[in-house]
């Protein structure tokens, strides 16, 4: 397993009195003014709960979608809410980001207590890393955390600007994050099998690039295996193709690479994207026209079930189909059910594949789900993280 080289919060100078900023990712799904999804909340448990074992006062911020403005529908409020059911006791929500009656609710923490700002993003300095926000939140607390491993990717100021002013240490989750996914691209146990899905092959080919290289099995699968069908001049009819000249860019690459290129040797297609269209497996790869590809054959989950049994490390990023449709879910299904049986270490890398294992009751029988989809990306791919660097 990888070592995580940054001061964490077991390491901080942290008791009664002292008030802590945790940036924390609780940008979760709303539902009628209700928290719909709570994942990213319960991660954040275990720092939150160490930090108020400690006596120390909390401050959280946490962004919350894509506000224009300080929009009420993006309100921190249901999460709060959330939180305080969690815990079992209040949470006090703020009424902005800063501002005078925000530090004097800071002011007014209690040992053990906790405080949650509004959404970040009601602040246009968010986004730009605008110094003086930065030194706002600043004078909230004493040291800063940063658990939004799902957000430090982005270099804002909750994330970097402020980690810069203040004695800063990584949360609990965000270094299991780290561990987690350095543990697939520095020293796997092997053979390190990779699977990869989704639709599109450009917001994955920096993976593909990488894994090449490293993997010992690339594993393809989604919409995104007809840019390699016809990039090899494969019929793929009314299938969704994006990216074939990076597609046939990487089966060169294969060629010279010591990592086993695996695509689907067979498919199902519907006539349409819909749970009722008429469907057909077809051995083989290629789409009639009128067609589209919307799962990979049971030929093909098999032999990547197989690939996962014997593998030592298993990564999965992107769904083998349109899992959402229950007659294109079998694909994804027997990846998430070869993830949950074999011995090997699993690593998710969020998004739709740790929705998929949500659907069909899988999560808590894989080693680790990310909670940031892009982060995870960026960094296997080999990118720093703003919000890691910026950590003492």
């Amino acid at each position: 397993m990888a070592q995580f080289r940054k001061r964490t919060v077991r390491d901080l100078d942290v008791g009664p009195g002292t008030r802590v900023l945790v940036r924390v990712d609780f940008n979760v799904p709303l539902d009628n003014g209700h928290v719909a999804d709570d994942t990213r909340i319960t991660a954040a448990l275990p720092t939150i709960e160490h930090l108020r074992s400690r006596g120390a006062r909390l401050v959280l911020c946490s962004h919350l979608g894509r506000p224009q403005g300080q929009d009420p529908a993006f309100s921190l409020a249901p999460a709060s809410a959330r939180l305080g059911e969690l815990l079992g006791t209040r949470v006090h929500q703020a009424p902005e980001v800063t501002g005078p009656e925000v530090r004097r609710g800071a002011a007014r923490l209690e040992d053990g207590e906790v405080l949650v700002l509004e959404n970040t993003r009601f602040e246009p300095g968010e986004t730009r890393n605008d110094p003086a926000l930065a030194a706002e939140l600043a004078e909230l607390a004493d040291v800063y955390v940063n658990d939004a491993f799902g957000s430090s990717h982005r270099a804002h100021a909750s994330t970097v600007g402020v980690a810069e002013l203040l004695p800063s240490a990584a949360g609990l989750l965000l270094e299991r994050e780290l561990e987690a996914l350095a543990g697939v691209v520095e020293d796997p146990a092997r053979p390190l099998v990779v699977v990869l899905g989704g639709a599109k092959v450009s917001d994955k080919i920096a993976l593909i690039d990488r894994f090449l290289e490293q993997a010992n099995s690339l594993l393809i699968g989604g919409a995104m295996c007809f840019a390699f069908f016809k990039a090899q001049g494969i019929e793929t009819g009314d299938s969704l193709v994006e990216g074939v000249e990076l597609a046939e860019k990487a089966l060169e690459r294969a060629q010279q690479s010591q990592c086993e290129l695996l695509l689907p040797s067979d498919l199902v297609i519907a006539e349409r994207f819909a749970a009722d269209a008429e469907h057909r497996h077809v051995v083989g790869t290629a789409v009639p026209d009128g067609w589209m590809g919307l799962d990979i054959g049971p030929e093909t989950a098999d032999r990547y079930a197989e690939r996962i049994a014997a593998a030592g490390t298993v990564f999965w990023n992107g769904p083998m189909g349109a899992f959402e449709l229950e007659p294109f879910a079998s694909g994804t299904r027997a990846v998430a059910e070869a993830m949950a049986s074999t011995a090997a270490t699993t690593v998710v890398g969020g998004g739709d594949s740790a929705a998929a294992l949500a659907k069909f009751g899988l999560v808590d029988r894989v080693d680790h789900v990310s909670t940031g989809g892009g982060a995870s990306l960026e960094l296997i791919e080999g990118k720093a993280l703003p919000g890691v660097e910026a950590l003492r």
